[in-house]
């Protein structure tokens, strides 16, 4: 059953990404997700680099992380502070990749938290 669980969240996933592609300019955005964090990065797919990333294990949000109450709070800080390194490199604009998720909850907190600080998605 596991085997075809997983199976599942691939097609899910190359869905979703054959029609996402990221550039220089417009990077990809993309998400994963576990249990206890949530983990973000912009990729330049031309080139095959990740341009810049950002975590609930990051050190420069951790003071904010601990007055954060839930996952979806802590995803939305995550969210701005990818913004904000993002804005710092010239890139205002990205294209979204769920990474095979549903766009609601914590994966849409992120979303919205990278629209407040100012990167277009």
């Amino acid at each position: 059953m596991l085997k075809k669980e997983k199976n599942r969240k691939q097609r899910k996933i190359f869905r979703v990404r054959k029609s996402i592609f990221g550039t220089g300019e417009r990077p990809r955005l993309t998400v994963f997700r576990s249990l206890n964090h949530i983990y973000a990065q912009l990729i330049d797919d031309s080139q095959k680099i990740t341009l810049t990333e950002a975590s609930t294990r990051s050190s420069e949000i951790v003071e904010e992380l601990k007055k954060a109450k839930t996952k979806t709070d802590k995803a939305q800080i995550v969210g701005a502070l990818l913004a904000k390194k993002a804005l710092e490199k010239d890139i205002k604009s990205a294209v979204f990749d769920r990474g095979g998720y549903i766009y609601h909850g914590r994966v849409k907190a992120l979303a919205d938290g990278a629209r407040k600080e100012g990167l277009v998605i």
